[in-house]
């Protein structure tokens, strides 16, 4: 009895703590408390809208709200692309739209001005922001705008003119695309302007203008054939010129960005160098593959170089993309030397004929351009090719044989060696001594395949 009255308070206490409210998150809020504009996106023919929202379980739900406010303001104001304009006429030639759009909507929201806050709502678990702005408002701001970037566009293009007048077509090109880039808002658009005594719509004829200018770019090559040949070690300068052609008269291009390309030895090689005060540079072509196809020397414009690198990379790179890149190319012509050969392969003191170096020799040399001619006085080298075996010992029936290859690469009219070489008891095993020593001579000739042609030319070029 006694234990069950110490019980029955337990029980009671146990019982009043069942009844106490248990934390949960807040029922969402009825739709009735919701604000119109909440439940419906709100229509406005004198305002532009935007509405954002953010999980209020994100940190910066306030500011995550705002940008998604402005984005899908900014959204409303729509880039309308009028027929002939520049986007329309790069669209054609390239892809161009993505690039611009996604540019100009981030442009966009950098330069919203005017908008208001007309209400926000939140119910513990979202918050909402409703903003406007006023179309009138925003079409004042824009004209204010557009004014002073056709101001600077102009501004920026005299420049240009004064700059090509002094044979700077870097500065020109320069000066006319940051008029072209100051005008971006506007590419959809043809906004006509007065420009040196014409009506012209001026982010086109900006643009033509920077066509004009990579287009008149001339270059000339002297020689007009690059010849490389033993007489000249395989090195020719060659000399670049850089004009610029409008109507009928020229102009030298000073500090012109150039790049010089030809297929070398171990790939192609790439020169940026700019032209002199007198829009000239000197370059030498050398040690040039002999195996390359189409061997030539490229000179083009490095357009890529006339552009500062602190402009919009996006826009400058699909600009850069649709202009007329101008260059010019000059042959190469590459004559190996004439070579006369003086052989002397034995095997074991016996005449090796076809089975020695030599023919080998011949194969890779010629297979390289060399010319083998069959008189001293008509070759520009002479090589002398010695190659003997000797007996090496016998074990357990299996018989060595050493080969020894030496050979000479001399310059005919001086007797200066130009190259020299060879290899040392290559080792040949056979069942007879002389069946060995052919050995080393098969062994010999796949030395000769790797080394001796690479050798021969980096101590010719």
């Amino acid at each position: 009895m006694i234990r069950a009255l110490l019980l029955t308070p337990l029980l009671l206490i146990a019982a009043c703590k069942g009844k106490q409210p248990v934390a949960s998150t807040p029922p969402p809020a009825p739709e009735a408390s919701r604000p119109e504009w909440v439940r419906a996106r709100p229509v406005s023919g004198g305002y532009y809208i935007g509405i954002g929202q953010a999980s209020m379980a994100v940190k910066d739900y306030q500011e995550v709200a705002k940008k998604n406010a402005l984005n899908d303001l900014a959204s409303e104001i729509s880039v309308v692309v009028e027929g002939n304009s520049l986007l329309q006429t790069l669209d054609r030639r390239t892809t161009f739209s993505e690039t611009f759009t996604s540019t100009i909507n981030t442009s966009t929201r950098e330069q919203l001005e005017g908008f208001e806050m007309v209400d926000s709502w939140e119910n513990g678990r979202e918050y909402h922001l409703y903003y406007r702005l006023s179309k009138s408002e925003h079409a004042r701001l824009k004209a204010e705008r557009k004014a002073r970037s056709i101001a600077s566009a102009l501004d920026l293009h005299g420049r240009s003119k004064e700059a090509l007048g002094a044979g700077d077509l870097r500065g020109a090109f320069d000066n006319d695309l940051r008029a072209l880039l100051a005008m971006k808002e506007y590419w959809g658009e043809n906004d006509v302007v007065e420009m040196d005594g014409r009506q012209v719509p001026l982010v086109n004829e900006l643009y033509n203008d920077l066509q004009k200018l990579t287009s008149g770019v001339q270059f000339s090559i002297l020689p007009e054939r690059c010849e490389l040949n033993y007489g000249n070690r395989f090195r020719r300068e060659m000399l670049i010129g850089a004009q610029y052609r409008n109507g009928s008269g020229t102009r030298d291009l000073v500090q012109l960005p150039l790049v010089v390309e030809y297929p070398g030895a171990t790939g192609k090689v790439t020169e940026l160098k700019s032209t002199d005060a007198e829009g000239r540079l000197r370059t030498s072509v050398q040690r040039v593959d002999p195996k390359a196809n189409g061997q030539e020397v490229v000179v083009r414009l490095d357009i890529n170089a006339l552009a500062s690198k602190e402009l919009d990379a996006a826009l400058v790179k699909a600009l850069l993309a649709s202009l007329t890149v101008p260059e010019k190319r000059a042959a190469i012509s590459l004559q190996m030397p004439k070579v006369f050969m003086k052989a002397t392969e034995t095997n074991l003191g016996q005449p090796v004929g076809d089975a020695g170096v030599a023919l080998i020799v011949r194969e890779e040399l010629t297979k390289n351009g060399f010319r083998f001619v069959d008189r001293e006085a008509d070759s520009d080298l002479l090589l002398t090719l010695t190659s003997s075996t000797r007996q090496g010992g016998e074990s357990n029936g299996f018989y060595t044989a050493f080969l020894d290859v030496s050979f000479s690469f001399r310059d005919r009219r001086s007797g200066d060696v130009v190259h020299e070489g060879g290899r040392q008891g290559l080792k040949g095993v056979q069942l007879a001594y002389d069946k060995a020593g052919i050995d080393a001579y098969k062994k010999a000739t796949q030395e000769v395949r790797k080394d001796l042609v690479p050798a021969l030319m980096s101590a010719i070029q």
